[in-house]
């Protein structure tokens, strides 16, 4: 093989470019310092656009097909190079790759908390998150005005800078909205299509394009949420008494849930129930009755304070427990009359066979009566 034969051989004749990763933009054709073959193919595959530069300057854009590189397919490269005649020789040009296809679940989120004023609860601090689609609409200008020469161009580049874009033009779109903080969880589809128009405005300076813009949450502060389902829970009940029994079952259901608190037995858990029950059906049992007469008729009181004791069991503080709950650990003998208790207006701990309440729970039950003669 001769001198020129070994020259032509290492001369590149197929310029493609496989993409095997999930976040490159743009990347540039290693030529390794060889040239590219007069006549070379020039493979540009579906999601793909090939865009030549000559010296720092943008030359010819190829989109997806296979071509042969020849001056009749080059017209602005040969008009670059000075070629009036054509070309015989190899020649060296920059080849960048241009990835078309779209990155979907790019997130987006409010680092920190930005503040509207609403109409109802004044001004109030919001955070918000979200994701959206986007593509590369202009090759030539993605390359010129962004990547620029970088031969491997990654999503990771360009997403910072289109997560304050995005940050900004949502936090406008939420003032521009005017809607009301209840208001926006029925509306995110159109605050999203709001967004995403404002949007398509600004990535065009950027050569792209938002395929899709996704609202998944807007954060309410913890202390207005709060006020808010208490509101709810108001107007589920619709009554103040009613609402003040909520409100006790709640508690219960907590101290249920806790065992450090004695909850853990269900007695008092269940009396305090039945005795809500009881109250509730006895207002239901006046509603039955004339209704004008039962708007002027005085709500039924509460029932009284439970009495409720704490007791030394294990060598430790336990409950506090209701005289149903510690008449069940005296059966079972975790409970004795010389257990220390001690209750709401007690001075000192007292043995339990010193408090009155607790005199019964340790009575022997009284026998069943003597059979017939």
């Amino acid at each position: 093989m001769g001198f020129w034969d070994k020259v032509k051989g290492e001369l590149i004749d197929i310029v493609e470019w496989i993409d095997q990763s999930n976040d490159s933009l743009v990347y540039r054709f290693e030529r390794y310092g060889n040239e590219i073959k007069n006549g070379a193919k020039l493979v540009v595959r579906e999601s793909q656009v090939a865009v030549f530069i000559n010296e720092g300057e943008l030359a010819d854009v190829f989109p997806p097909g296979t071509y042969t590189l020849e001056t009749q397919n080059l017209p602005i490269l040969s008009t670059l190079k000075g070629w009036k005649y054509g070309f015989k020789s190899p020649f060296k040009a920059e080849v960048y790759f241009v990835s078309t296809r779209m990155f979907k679940s790019m997130k987006w989120g409010t680092p920190n908390v930005f503040y509207v004023r609403d109409q109802d609860f004044g001004r109030v601090s919001l955070r918000a998150f979200g994701t959206y689609t986007f593509k590369i609409a202009d090759a030539a200008k993605f390359i010129k005005d962004v990547s620029g020469t970088d031969g491997d161009f990654t999503t990771d580049e360009v997403v910072e800078e289109l997560r304050s874009l995005i940050v900004t033009r949502f936090i406008d779109s939420i003032g521009e909205s005017g809607l009301s903080l209840l208001d926006f969880a029925s509306n995110y589809k159109d605050l999203s299509d709001f967004c995403e128009k404002k949007l398509q405005e600004e990535f065009v300076d950027y050569g792209l394009e938002v395929k899709k813009f996704l609202i998944n949450s807007i954060n309410l502060p913890e202390e207005l949420q709060k006020k808010l389902d208490m509101g709810t829970g108001m107007n589920m009940i619709g009554d103040m008494n009613k609402y003040q029994q909520m409100k006790m079952a709640d508690s219960m259901e907590a101290a249920a849930n806790n065992p450090g608190t004695g909850g853990g037995g269900g007695g008092m858990e269940n009396m305090f129930g039945m005795a809500i029950m009881g109250q509730m059906m006895n207002q239901g049992g006046m509603m039955g009755g004339n209704q004008n007469q039962n708007q002027y008729q005085q709500p039924v009181p509460p029932p009284p304070p439970m009495i409720q004791f704490f007791a030394v069991v294990n060598g430790g503080q336990q409950g506090p427990f209701s005289l149903e709950q510690l008449a069940q650990m005296a059966a079972q003998k975790s409970v004795t009359p010389d257990t220390m208790v001690w209750k709401q207006g007690m001075a000192n701990w007292l043995q339990a066979k010193q408090v009155p309440e607790l005199a019964n729970i340790f009575m022997p039950a009284a026998p069943p009566p003597p059979p017939p003669m």
